[in-house]
């Protein structure tokens, strides 16, 4: 592979602000996995967002971007699988095997696709240094006729479709909206862009947590809501606390520790059969690898209001949680998945059928 931008190139990133601001370029922001194309005539390589290449787990995305392609061109873009015009994150997380007769037994059963949202090279010229105002002009000439599973993501410059976009895209399992100022220049691994996320309050019952890697400290409360069935779920963990904070942490949970583990709502952690019928923490995956993933537990008696941008599949929080306060006017038998709030839905081909707009 000869490219005039070669990989690894870890790419462009985004920093959280509270609204859309004026006077830029906005996309969506996709739910899935960031990827850095190079395509070199046969060679067609993807990188990830840490630069480790992704080429292995999607063999079908990469004779796709083969046949769609221009000979010679780096592409910023996410891959993404499409179920019922939703985005589908656990289903992309599942392509991540190492064996190889699972990958492909899962490229067939659950394609992937790219949606491409920046160009970084095209034929022998590099564009890292081209400001996005001209980049996405030569990026919508590029795929101006491109056919899934390869889209171009669309994208405007007014704010109004971009705050409606907004409201509507959460359905189809977007994060939020994507803004990039007009003379951006392309900055591998700087967060020079700025992401608008969905964010929402739930009340959470506080059922264990688990000590922070530098000592005897709280590294991350266990967040539980209870089912339909009254059964309590683990739906997550909350993280980002001081270390002023996290000390005294224990002393205020040291009343609700508990020495055994029987008897509380998650006493089968640790035996992997139970994982297929509830949510627990711990779950062995092959993303935790050797990590100790022991927790002390508590009476479920606590309750906090955390914030949250996403559900995955309405039975977790995709990412951590924000710890906002203590609901000492709040019962644990209150906090059910029956208070969140529901996206209304959209056909995610409403999107990717949707032209860039001026």
């Amino acid at each position: 592979m000869d490219l005039p931008v070669m990989p690894p190139v870890k790419p462009m990133l985004a920093k959280p602000v509270a609204k859309i601001p004026p006077d830029m370029q906005y996309e969506a922001k996709w739910d899935g996995f960031r990827a850095i194309v190079f395509r070199d005539g046969p060679e067609v390589e993807l990188g990830s967002r840490t630069g480790k290449p992704l080429t292995r787990y999607f063999p079908e995305l990469v004779e796709a971007l083969r046949e769609r392609l221009p000979e010679r061109c780096v592409l910023d873009g996410e891959i993404v699988i499409v179920r019922e015009g939703h985005l589908d994150f656990d289903a992309l997380t599942e392509r991540i095997h190492p064996a190889a007769s699972r990958v492909r037994t899962l490229a067939e059963r659950t394609p992937a696709s790219f949606v491409a949202f920046d160009l970084l090279a095209l034929d022998d010229r590099s564009l890292l240094t081209v400001p996005l105002n001209e980049r996405r002009p030569l990026l919508e000439g590029t795929l101006s006729s491109v056919t899934p599973p390869v889209h171009l993501a669309p994208a405007t410059t007014d704010r109004a479709v971009a705050e409606e976009w907004f409201r509507q895209y959460e359905g189809a399992g977007l994060d939020g909206v994507i803004a990039k100022p007009l003379s951006l220049t392309y900055r591998p691994d700087e967060r020079a862009m700025y992401k608008i996320k969905h964010e929402r309050t739930a009340d959470v019952v506080v059922a264990g947590y688990r000590f922070h890697k530098s000592g005897p400290v709280v590294g991350s409360l266990l967040l539980g809501l209870y089912d339909d069935r009254g059964a309590l779920q683990h739906v997550g963990v909350s993280a980002a606390f001081s270390m002023k904070r996290r000390e005294e942490l224990v002393a205020e949970l040291e009343p609700l520790r508990i020495e055994e583990v029987g008897g509380h709502p998650w006493a089968a952690w640790s035996d992997e059969a139970a994982h297929e019928t509830a949510r627990l923490p711990g779950a062995p995956s092959r993303w935790s690898g050797k990590k100790d993933l022991s927790w002390v537990p508590l009476r479920p008696e606590r309750v906090a209001e955390v914030a949250y941008d996403h559900m995955e599949n309405g039975v977790r929080f995709r990412h951590t949680a924000r710890f906002r306060r203590w609901r000492p006017d709040r019962t644990p038998e209150s906090c059910t998945y029956a208070q969140l709030e529901e996206p209304v839905r959209y056909d995610l081909a409403e999107i990717l059928g949707t032209p860039g707009r001026p």
